[in-house]
């Protein structure tokens, strides 16, 4: 460690010091509650925990992973662990038994909390404050994903566990100030990596409501109860809000601005939150796990831009290559090839039998994703690879039929998958979640509501009603999973 460094233990320290009594932390329980808690009281605790966990065997280097909801809890061993200089991995908990031992098995932790350690971790709170060396973590994280292939990795953060005031600065100052101290709510479960870094952004100073599990009514009521001033959210999450009853008419004026990740926004529910708070407080953005780069744009430039995830922010580069690795001219889908220097992911590495992201000799990389630049270098985002379609010899993109299908007045989700078929080799096919249980759609509606949207050959050809689609609470789908249920 350089003498300018400073470990995010010490900076938890240095928070509590000064500010011990601010209430930088509220939590939005499943029963409505919503206690808070100040720096003082997460530094003690971390401490506590940390002294714990040291006695069951956590050092530097360790895992630690956490298979815990949304909680105090899961703050706490976060701090816990970069305490004790170990890397804190986030696990999906809304995993069935036998993935989730998949998963530990990749990830082989040190010392592993569950559902049933919460008591445990509260009965810490009774130990006394250990004297703990200032240390630093290898990793300052690692983060679970399945992708679409379902095949288990865990991929390690490139950096270590020191103080850098980059991760916790607003995507939003890159086009005009943003007032600080944010008020941040986070809606989505810490196992994302969007919302894990929000505990970065605490750390810069910004205050943060989460929510033990989303439901849309419940967020909106958060942010007009305690004047939230922004939020990062999926399109599935935003989707949900703006469809509740009354929201034209509900307080949505604290929100200075709010961003949305994971997958492209559909064009029609841009146009709706542009109403509901104004084009100009939306920022889409496109990255992944792995840190490869960073792509964004404002809701009134995507006007001009419609269906973009953005240009290259802090230091992006951006390639479209086709299959033999030679750049694509603009308007033409290739595979997306990311390189920045600004985002330090030299160093991310995989746990697990995965191959690394697919790299040029000059470093650009790619995780799969599918797209195009425009004439304005804006990006494009078509579909991950291994979800395209090949239907009739015609590639199909889920994501472009979605997009359509969701403004059926009858549709409440959707999901597209390419099952096997003996005429097409893969028939496009349409897994709805109906806003009435007693009225869904036909496939007659279906179709000749996609042929004024579609090309023909894009149209489902078979629809499936199902009661739920099968979405984590990361309100994220396993394609995969969906396909080889439907005998593939």
């Amino acid at each position: 460690m350089t003498e300018v460094e400073v470990s995010l233990a010490r900076r938890i320290r240095e928070l509590a010091a000064a500010r011990p009594d601010e209430a930088i932390y509220r939590h939005i329980g499943l029963d409505g509650s919503a206690p808070t808690y100040t720096w003082g009281w997460l530094d003690r605790r971390s401490s506590q925990l940390a002294g714990a966990l040291a006695v069951r065997g956590l050092a530097r280097g360790d895992f630690l992973g956490l298979g815990l909801r949304n909680s105090p809890q899961l703050v706490l061993s976060v701090f816990a662990a970069w305490k004790l200089g170990a890397v804190p991995v986030p696990v999906r908990w809304d995993l069935p038994d036998w993935e989730l031992g998949r998963i530990r098995e990749v990830i082989q932790p040190r010392v592993y909390l569950g559902a049933d350690d919460v008591g445990w971790v509260d009965t810490t709170a009774s130990l006394g404050i250990p004297d703990l060396a200032d240390t630093v973590s290898p990793h300052r994280h690692g983060i679970c994903s399945s992708g679409s292939t379902g095949t288990p990795k865990v991929i390690l953060a490139g950096t270590a566990s020191t103080y850098n005031p980059h991760y916790g600065s607003p995507l939003m100052e890159n086009w005009r100030p943003v007032p600080r101290p944010q008020h941040i709510m986070v809606p989505a479960p810490m196992y994302h990596v969007t919302a894990f870094s929000m505990l970065y952004v605490m750390i810069a100073g910004d205050r943060l409501t989460v929510l033990e599990k989303f439901d849309a009514a419940r967020a909106v009521d958060v942010i007009e109860r305690y004047r939230v001033s922004h939020f990062i959210a999926t399109p599935t999450m935003l989707q949900r809000m703006a469809d509740l009853s009354g929201i034209e008419s509900r307080d949505l004026s604290s929100l200075d601005w709010i961003n949305q990740g994971a997958a492209p926004m559909p064009p029609s529910l841009v146009h709706r939150w542009a109403k509901l708070i104004g084009a100009e407080r939306i920022l889409m953005s496109y990255g992944m796990s792995e840190g490869l780069g960073l792509t964004a744009l404002t809701g009134d430039e995507w006007m001009a831009h419609q269906g973009s995830v953005g240009r290259p922010l802090r230091g992006t580069q951006v390639r479209v290559l086709d299959a033999a690795g030679e750049d694509l001219s603009p308007g033409e889908i290739g595979e997306i090839y990311l390189r920045s220097g600004a985002l330090p992911s030299s160093g991310a590495r995989y746990l697990g039998a995965v191959p690394p992201p697919r790299a040029t000799a000059d470093g650009f990389k790619t995780v799969g994703d599918l797209g195009y630049l425009d004439e304005d270098g804006y990006l494009h985002l078509v579909d991950r690879r291994v979800d395209m379609i090949i239907s009739g010899g015609a590639n199909v993109f889920p994501a472009e039929v979605e997009s359509a299908l969701i403004d059926h007045p009858k549709v409440a989700d959707v999901v597209v998958i390419g099952l096997r078929d003996p005429e097409w080799g893969r028939r496009v096919h349409a897994l709805i979640e109906p806003v009435d249980q007693a009225d869904p759609p036909t496939l007659t509606d279906i179709r000749a509501f996609a042929k004024h949207r579609l090309a023909a050959y894009k149209v489902p050809k078979s629809v499936e009603i199902v009661d739920a689609i099968p979405r984590s609470e990361a309100t994220k789908v396993n394609r995969g999973r969906l396909v080889e249920a439907r005998g593939g």
